[in-house]
């Protein structure tokens, strides 16, 4: 009896991207990192690509890819953001989908998604049919072939999507389960009823649409998967790999598939090195098991479905009440204290469902102006999301249009198109996911359905926001300082909103601060500055120009004046409107100029008031780069705080210490000069390219005799980029003693740190240069003693990174 087992990963995260900017802003609450995204990279996607297995002895036998021995799916809106942002862990992804297709007969082990994590059964047959082709056509677009199975967002299902998938080619999804209603061998009449989740999970089963289309379906493990996901059973790799092998049926002949399919974050983000234990057990489970590890599409070509199943309609993985958690108040909820309700996701949904309907037509109706048919050109716009080049947008609108269409057309076709985009994003599955309203996740679909709302506006000159407003205005939150729909919309989402005249503004403004080129990137903005003209008076600085501004999403361009004042500090006051002359914008510059110079600033401001339809100030800059500014700005304040409390430890180290050996508490005057320079000190020593050992070890001598709360997450994260650093130029010239030896002493540092250091990268580089570097040198150590040296350090290192060298 042939036994395998497949795991599958179901690798997602929600698009988090600025609706205006095309670009995923600072989360404070992901720090050390940027983002959620490059956290749970570095918590998972990364790890997968290089998981760690161990020897008897505990340390690093071997470093594998994850990803090329199970079956996966990677969201395409995690896909892009890895694709711009994570190269690394993107490559891995796509070579684990080739070296998969070798081993295994030409099946990929990827399979595809619904594009942005809608949940199908809830979706407007338009909008299933849209997010299925153009969940295709990036699977298409990143790993050069046809994907043989798409994964539905939460596995939610109908007979509907079923057909989506099958008119599409699509030849097999996975499901849990409970997902199944009744099932026969084929060529019988009689059915038998399984809806009790009693389903023999262990072969695959095939469903007869109304349409006489079929596609094959495979109901996962659900015990094994809820212990993999919420048990602890990623604790042991050896354990999994028992638990799946015990996951065969004796009622039965034939081949036999257990297989589980659980998010892709539980290895590594839930559960710490879940990777690891999901590397022992791929790789245990065949020589110590006798199970052969395979995937879906090589486990059809092998076993083909001799049975059919009917499904239960509108269910879900993740709502035991089918799909009511996208849009009831059902009970099912991650979070939030007891009392709290899901009453506002009805509301949520009635309030976008409102305004899909009220774009919909209108799209229809004005996209027919320029496109033979303008549904067919939106699956077409999959084409465009990944390459917006001018060749490649143009090539794709001339295919659809009625007829050569003048460049200000193609802005509106553009804006048609994004339109739509942004209708479907605010259905982003995870927005009705948790318990509050106010979570990032609703509020991003907020952003979505308040981007789609201005555009309308532009295209059909016509006031959809009140009436939003209104409807959302009966989703309550849970936080009564929070409100209503309404007012989360006005506070978190109107802000957000950009047009050409605030990146003209954003430009501005930052160009007191920064070196733009003449032709500079603004997130997807592209600006040209055309004229410019600087004024200083000691350090208060006066600067006009003349800019155009073009987004590279829809290719609406705008030429604008600005001008800006900056008196210092914070204190920033600038205009901009749109450009009408050369001969306005000089006279309007020299009237700005004039009083400047007089060094009468309430005048500049009260004439950049006068002269510029809007202004702004260092509160309109974009998140990101009103960061970047405001750290600046407050770098010398720092500075200066930093040399007082200095001077306060110098000057009193020894009474400090006194009291300290007396039992006394510190006075808290005391206690933070110590805690601000303790920190400091070892942050600015863990920066140094030098890496003063020594000094680093004082330090934290300081900190252990006179108790300091270090700040060790921001601790850990300096000294990780400072020891990776030295293992990017180590790669770069692996046999350079000097950077080993530079190397060597920042991982013997790891034994002192009062802190668990992040050694993930540094491992993979030194386990490649074992690997690739280390026989070499051991050959050539014989004759050569600088190779000799080079094993010699090289072996230490390894040791203290728990490495097999031989």
């Amino acid at each position: 009896m042939p036994r395998y087992v497949c795991i599958h990963g179901h690798f997602y995260q929600p698009p988090r991207e600025n609706p205006w900017l095309e670009a995923v802003e600072l989360q404070d609450s992901a720090f050390p990192y940027h983002d959620w995204n490059e956290r749970i990279t570095a918590e998972c996607y990364a790890p997968n690509a290089t998981a760690r297995i161990l020897g008897r002895d505990g340390r690093i036998a071997e470093i594998v890819n994850n990803y090329a021995r199970i079956s996966f799916n990677v969201g395409p809106t995690l896909m892009r953001w890895l694709a711009a942002n994570a190269r690394d862990v993107y490559a891995a992804i796509l070579e684990a989908d080739a070296s998969s297709a070798r081993r295994y007969g030409g099946h990929g082990s990827a399979i595809a998604q619904a594009f942005n994590h809608m949940i199908l059964p809830l979706a407007t047959a338009r909008d299933r049919q849209t997010q299925v082709r153009w969940g295709i056509r990036d699977f298409e677009q990143r790993f050069g072939r046809a994907p043989e199975g798409m994964w539905l967002p939460e596995t939610a299902v109908d007979v509907a999507t079923l057909e989506a998938l099958a008119a599409e080619g699509i030849g097999f999804t996975i499901l849990a389960s409970h997902q199944a209603r009744r099932v026969r061998r084929m060529g019988e009449r009689a059915w038998t009823n399984v809806a009790d989740g009693g389903v023999d999970s262990t072969m695959p089963y095939q469903t007869t649409l109304p349409s006489g289309r079929t596609i094959a379906l495979f109901f996962y493990n659900d015990p094994i998967a809820r212990a993999v996901a919420f048990e602890g059973l990623l604790r042991d790799g050896g354990e999994l790999a028992r638990r799946l092998a015990s996951g065969f049926t004796g009622a039965r002949d034939g081949a036999q598939l257990v297989h589980i399919a659980t998010d892709g974050e539980t290895y590594g983000h839930h559960h710490r090195y879940g990777e690891m234990a999901l590397a022992y057990a791929l790789n245990e489970i065949e020589p110590v098991h006798g199970v052969e590890v395979i995937n879906y599409g090589a486990f059809l070509e092998r076993h083909p479905p001799t049975h059919e199943a009917e499904i239960v309609e509108g269910t879900s993985w993740s709502c035991r009440h089918g799909v009511e958690r996208w849009r009831a108040d059902c009970g099912c909820r991650i979070g939030g204290p007891p009392e709290w309700t899901q009453a506002w996701r009805g509301p949520l949904r009635d309030a976008l469902d409102w305004l899909r309907d009220e774009l919909a037509p209108r799209f229809d109706e004005l996209g027919r102006s320029f496109l033979a048919d303008p549904w067919a050109a939106r699956d077409a716009y999959a084409d465009v999301l990944e390459d917006r080049s001018p060749a490649n947008v143009a090539a794709c609108l001339d295919r659809h249009a009625r007829r050569p269409l003048e460049p200000a057309e193609r802005v509106t076709v553009l804006k048609l198109l994004e339109l739509q985009r942004h209708a479907m994003l605010m259905y982003t599955s995870c927005g009705w996911f948790f318990d509050e309203l106010s979570r990032i996740e609703p509020v991003q679909l907020l952003r979505y359905a308040g981007r789609a709302v201005q555009l309308a506006e532009e295209l059909f000159e016509l006031q959809l926001e009140p009436e939003l407003l209104r409807r959302l205005a009966l989703a309550k939150s849970n936080v009564a300082e929070e409100g209503d729909g309404r007012a989360i919309y006005e506070r978190q989402v109107k802000p957000s909103m950009v047009d050409l005249a605030k990146v003209g503004a954003h430009y501005a403004v930052s160009s007191m601060f920064s070196e733009y080129a003449r032709r500079a990137a603004v997130h997807c903005y592209t600006v040209e500055r055309e004229d410019e003209r600087s004024l200083r008076a000691g350090r208060t600085r006066l600067l006009i120009g003349r800019v155009q501004v073009v987004s590279e999403i829809t290719r609406e361009s705008a030429r604008f004046s600005f001008g800006v004042l900056h008196l210092g500090d914070h204190n920033i006051h600038g205009g901009i409107r749109l450009f009408e002359s050369p001969e306005a914008h000089e006279a309007r510059a020299a009237a700005i100029a004039a009083p400047f110079e007089r060094a009468e600033f309430a005048d500049v401001i009260r004439l950049l008031d006068h002269h510029f339809d809007s202004t702004y100030s260092l509160r309109s800059l974009f998140h990101d780069e009103q960061r970047r500014i405001v750290d600046r700005l407050i770098e010398s304040t720092i500075a200066d705080a930093e040399t007082v409390y200095r001077q306060l430890f110098e000057q009193h180290a020894p009474l400090m210490r006194f009291l300290v050996d007396l039992g006394n508490p510190l006075p808290k005057p005391f206690a933070m000069a110590l805690e601000v320079v303790v920190n400091t000190e070892l942050r600015r020593a863990l920066e140094d390219e030098s890496l003063p050992i020594a000094r680093i070890e004082e330090l934290l001598r300081e900190a252990r005799t006179v108790p300091v709360i270090l700040d060790t997450a921001a601790l850990e994260y300096t000294f990780r980029r400072r020891i990776e650093s030295l293992a990017v130029a180590l790669r770069a010239a692996p046999t350079n003693l000097e950077t080993l030896r530079k190397l060597a002493a920042a991982v013997a540092l790891t034994e002192v740190l009062p802190f668990e250091s992040n050694l993930w990268a540094v491992q993979n580089a030194c386990y490649r240069l074992r690997r690739d570097v280390y026989p070499d040198q051991l050959r050539a150590s014989q004759d050569d003693a600088d190779a000799a040296e080079w094993i010699r350090v090289f072996r230490a290192v390894g040791d203290r990174l728990a490495i097999q060298l031989d």
